[in-house]
């Protein structure tokens, strides 16, 4: 039976029995009041049924009418969710939100997002701050920086950025107190160990009393204050560095660990990925090239 069907005319007459009227169906469709009409007719033809009765200057569906329009109208609903989904599955969305480590974001990405909103103004970043496992569905995250201490699967696509590098800080131009601290995050539970067995600071340093904070922020902060020499990434104390806040209390070393682009899908499937991506590991290298010869300098 369906391929003798108008299917074009299955459309004709939904809209007329959507709208009770060939008038108002012709100017939803774009075309003129004859062609509804027209079509109508031959579906009725096609069916040997009468669809709709005229009662007064409204059209009405017969009762064969209102079967086949509760059909078409499911189906209908059904096609247009699914068109949807089709125009829109590799469509990217109007904004790409990223999933970044509360400090660096704080400390690194957020100062330089306004360089590229003017070099990119067609890609709308939405920062998410957030560590460990990433909820891509869950929270429509589409990209995420996280370093590789954890396991985030074989199904997720990385791209690395950056080696992290680590340095002890401490107030600039401060009098260290007697009673010295090393201050350390929570956030890194294996820091410690990592810097006691790769010797990655000195004993002395190590000898410290240790103090540990919930956020490497909270242990820039403290460092600033004068309560200790944190530990910390490079990248997060690049701007009190340069500014005099804080000072190097020791060499910066990588930890073996790296920073890494996450995404669920590969990054080609949306440009604004790839461009976010490229524009990215320039940032950190010019970050870790400008830090490495700071301290240089520091020695001169």
């Amino acid at each position: 039976m369906i391929e003798r069907t108008p299917l074009n005319g299955l459309k004709f007459f939904y809209f007329c029995g959507l709208y009770g009227s060939v008038t108002v169906a012709a100017d939803k469709l774009h075309v003129t009041q004859s062609a509804v009409s027209k079509q109508i007719k031959n579906l009725e033809d096609v069916l040997h049924i009468k669809l709709f009765i005229k009662v007064g200057r409204k059209l009405s569906l017969t009762k064969q009418g209102e079967i086949l329009f509760a059909c078409c109208e499911k189906i209908f609903l059904q096609l247009d969710d699914c068109l949807t989904d089709l125009t829109t599955a590799n469509k990217p969305s109007a904004q790409l939100v990223l999933s970044c480590e509360p400090t660096i974001s704080m400390k690194w990405l957020i100062p330089r997002l306004v360089e590229f909103n003017q070099l990119y103004k067609e890609v709308d970043i939405v920062l998410l701050t957030g560590g460990g496992k990433v909820e891509f569905e869950e929270k429509n995250v589409d990209l995420a920086i996280r370093r590789n201490d954890f396991d985030w699967g074989e199904h997720i696509y990385s791209e690395k950025l950056a080696d992290e590098y680590i340095v002890a800080v401490n107030k600039a131009g401060a009098v260290l107190p007697t009673n010295e601290k090393l201050i350390l995050t929570s956030s890194r539970p294996n820091l410690y160990k990592n810097l006691r067995l790769n010797r990655l600071i000195s004993k002395q340093l190590l000898s410290y009393e240790k103090n540990v904070l919930e956020h490497f922020y909270l242990c820039i902060e403290a460092a600033l204050a004068n309560l200790g020499t944190a530990i910390v990434s490079i990248y997060m104390v690049e701007r009190e560095i340069n500014h005099g806040l804080l000072r190097y209390a020791s060499t910066p070393v990588m930890d073996g660990s790296a920073y890494y682009l996450l995404s669920r899908y590969t990054f080609e499937e949306d440009p604004r990925k790839v461009v976010f991506k490229e524009w990215l590991k320039i940032q950190f290298t010019a970050s870790e090239e400008a830090m490495l010869s700071q301290y240089q300098y520091k020695l001169m």
